[in-house]
């Protein structure tokens, strides 16, 4: 037993203290956390907007103008084509499409990275908020609209609040999903989390060390956004009584 200490010790020493390489983890964490935040900003702002215009599309088509009818159904058949695309298609091949197509002229890899995880994870919360939307009683839009609310009014203070109670979980889950597909980020020679373990194990020829700490890095991330997610379920459970 002694000597396992002794060998994970001098381990330890040659994958993270020598030359410094902790350092490489450090920032390593920087990027995956500065992505994972950015994009999940990106896909709740674009996965609100397409579940609105989905929802909307759904539930009020045949109930609207000539003029109205034309542009919601002409924004629904660009939101289906996004969902199509993007769920169907790898986010490793997208992000290579972004890197070397679509910003071939940029050298911002981590705005890249963000652009694309986020464009990527909006596909899946617009169904997960589409979901959330649809489950909410659609008297409750009709009273909001009753008291005088506009639409958006009544989608921003009445329904949104309401749906997202429902599929927290659910959007939860799929920001955890999002913190570990991050880990590809190094496709696009980005030093993330998983690219900063390889990189030390590529120097020291030593890969049980970087490589079992960039797991239980990510281990401990998504405990803790767990138990944060848990502690707001609780708050928003509590709020209804």
């Amino acid at each position: 037993m002694a000597e396992w200490f002794e060998s994970l010790k001098e381990q330890f020493i040659l994958n993270f203290v020598d030359g410094a390489r902790w350092k490489i983890i450090l920032d390593g964490l920087g990027a995956t956390l500065k992505i994972t935040f950015f994009a999940v900003l990106i896909g709740i702002f674009l996965g609100v907007l397409v579940s609105v215009v989905r929802s909307s599309y759904e539930r009020n088509i045949n109930e609207m103008h000539s003029l109205s009818k034309v542009l919601l159904t002409f924004f629904n058949a660009i939101a289906k084509l996004y969902l199509t695309v993007i769920r169907g298609t790898p986010v490793v091949v997208q992000l290579l499409i972004f890197y070397y197509i679509i910003f071939q002229s940029s050298n911002n890899k981590i705005l890249i990275a963000v652009l694309c995880f986020g464009i990527n994870s909006g596909a899946y919360v617009a169904e997960i908020f589409r979901s959330g939307i649809m489950s909410v009683d659609k008297g409750q839009l009709e009273a909001g609209r009753a008291v005088g609310l506009s639409f958006a009014q009544t989608m921003i203070h009445i329904i949104i609040p309401q749906a997202f109670k429902n599929v927290l979980p659910a959007l939860a889950n799929e920001f955890i999903v999002l913190l570990k597909e991050t880990s590809v980020a190094g496709y696009v020679a980005v030093t993330d989390l998983t690219r900063a373990g390889n990189m030390i194990r590529g120097v020291t020829f030593s890969p049980f060390m970087p490589l079992i700490a960039t797991a239980l890095i990510y281990l401990v991330m998504v405990m803790i956004l767990t138990r944060l997610v848990s502690l707001l379920e609780r708050r928003l459970r509590s709020s209804d009584h």
